[in-house]
C-alpha cells in the first residue's frame, strides 16, 4: 500500500493531498473533543498510533506495483478511538515511517493517508456500524471491519496508482492488474487482520472496557460482566 516517492506525478499526489487534508481538519477536532471528554483520550490515542505504526511497518514488497502489501490497523484503531481521529493518527505515522524507516515517501503521505486511513479506516468503520446495528457479535463485527478496511485500502491503492499510470491501456483493465498484483499477498494478509482484530476487541470488550471510548460499548460490557 506504501506507494514510493517518484512513482506519482506531482498532480496526482498533489491531489492526494488536498484530500487528505479534508479529512485531518476534522480529525483534529475529534480529538480536541474527545480529549476534553476524557482524560485517557490522549493516551489510549498515542497506543493506537504505536499499534497502527507497528503493524503497518510489516510489510512484503509487491514488485507488479512499486508499492508493498501489509496490514493496516486502521479499521480497529477508528473503532477504538474513532474514524476521523484515526485519519490523523495514519498521517503522523506514515510521516515517520517515511522518515525513519524509508517506507512509503513524503510526496505520497497524501495518496497513502487516503488509501489506508480514510478508506481503509472509516470503510472499516461503516462496516462496524452497520453489524453492530444488526445486533452482530463483537468479535464478528470487529473481525469483519478488518477484513472489509483492509481490502478497502488495497482496492483504494490500486486505483491510485492506475489512475495515474494507465497510459494507452483503459483506466479499469490497469485498476484490476494492479490488484491482482497485490491479491497473493494481501488477501492472507486480510484474512489474518479480521482475526487480529476480532481478538483484540473482544478482549478489551471482556477486561478493560474502560479503555473503550464509547460509553455505550463500556455500558454493554459492564451489563454483560454483571450478568456472568
Amino acid at each position: 500500500m506504501h506507494i514510493e516517492d517518484g512513482i506519482l506525478p506531482p498532480e496526482a499526489w498533489g491531489t492526494w493531498y488536498g484530500i487528505a487534508v479534508l479529512f485531518v481538519l476534522p480529525g483534529l477536532r475529534e480529538i480536541r473533543r474527545r480529549t476534553r471528554e476524557a482524560l485517557s483520550y490522549k493516551p489510549l490515542l498515542a497506543m493506537v498510533g504505536v499499534a497502527v505504526f507497528v503493524i503497518s511497518a510489516m510489510h512484503l514488497p509487491v514488485p507488479v506495483t512499486g508499492s508493498c502489501s501489509h496490514p493496516v490497523g486502521t479499521p480497529l484503531a477508528a473503532i477504538i478511538v474513532g474514524p476521523f481521529a484515526t485519519v490523523v493518527i495514519t498521517t503522523i505515522v506514515l510521516f515517520f515511517q517515511a522518515i525513519f524507516l524509508g517506507h512509503g515517501g513524503i510526496t505520497t503521505i497524501g495518496a497513502n493517508t487516503f488509501s489506508m486511513g480514510i478508506v481503509g479506516g472509516i470503510g472499516g468503520y461503516l462496516c462496524w456500524k452497520m453489524m453492530r446495528s444488526f445486533r452482530s457479535p463483537i468479535w464478528l463485527a470487529a473481525g469483519l471491519a478488518g477484513l472489509a478496511g483492509d481490502l478497502l485500502t488495497y482496492v483504494t491503492s490500486a486505483f491510485e496508482l492506475a489512475w495515474s499510470l494507465h497510459g494507452n491501456v483503459s483506466l479499469f483493465h490497469q485498476w484490476l492488474v494492479f490488484f491482482m498484483g497485490y491479491g497473493p499477498t494481501q488477501i492472507p494478509l486480510a484474512i489474518g487482520e479480521a482475526v487480529f482484530s476480532a481478538a483484540v476487541l473482544q478482549v478489551m470488550f471482556n477486561r478493560r472496557p474502560d479503555l473503550l471510548y464509547r460509553i455505550k460499548l463500556a455500558r454493554e460490557a459492564k451489563v454483560n460482566v454483571a450478568g456472568i
